[in-house]
């Protein structure tokens, strides 16, 4: 659900980006995100009291790590203003790096 909800405006990120606008491209996809986040959580707080099975908004040890490795790496593209190629490769690798270790039991 979320995907469908973020598709539309990290396209126009995607433009924004291309079209060499970063400030514009970061507000669209960070802003996006932290909208969907902050109207998902709430209604699924609300939701598990009916809900049999447990709700948990916890993270284990391996994605804090990637979290905190995330969020190191943004800090460091977005202080000086400008992103390089290189960041956005290490925005990706470490994407990857959490989608492959999230697909491993």
């Amino acid at each position: 659900v979320a995907g469908l909800v973020l598709l539309p405006e990290s396209v126009a990120a995607i433009r924004a980006a291309m079209a060499h606008r970063l400030q514009t491209s970061l507000n669209l996809a960070l802003g996006s995100g932290m909208a969907s986040i902050g109207l998902t959580i709430p209604t699924i707080a609300v939701l598990s009291f009916w809900l049999p099975s447990e709700l948990t908004l916890g993270l284990g040890p391996l994605q804090i790590v990637l979290f905190v490795l995330s969020v190191a790496v943004a800090t460091l593209t977005l202080v000086p203003g400008r992103a390089t190629r290189l960041q956005g490769i290490v925005h990706l690798a470490i994407f990857a790096s959490f989608i492959f270790l999230a697909a491993q039991p």
